[in-house]
């Protein structure tokens, strides 16, 4: 391949890529010079304490769920095993 053709090659490949600008609407920015504004509401010390409170309930919640379900899962794959184990002991005759 002659290095014209590389050339030509490359140029082709580049025109069939997005002309977009690709960091242009990303959440921290490609522009360095641009800043991001917040706009945040002020709380109160109590806000905080409730919005703390009422996250811990969650995560104790969730964490509640998350081991019941382990536990149930375990138990039915537990209560799976013994099933095919006693069907593959009259398979072999044990």
């Amino acid at each position: 391949m002659s290095a014209g053709a590389m050339i030509t090659s490359v140029r082709n490949n580049l025109n069939l890529l997005s002309k977009r600008d690709r960091m242009k609407n990303r959440l921290a920015g490609f522009n360095s010079d641009k800043k991001t504004e917040y706009n945040l509401p002020k709380a109160t010390t109590k806000q905080l304490k409730d919005i703390a409170k009422r996250l811990k309930e969650e995560r104790k919640i969730r964490m509640l769920k998350v081991i019941s379900l382990t536990v149930l899962g375990f138990f039915g794959l537990v209560c799976i095993l013994t099933y095919l184990a006693d069907g593959i002991r009259e398979i072999f005759w044990f």
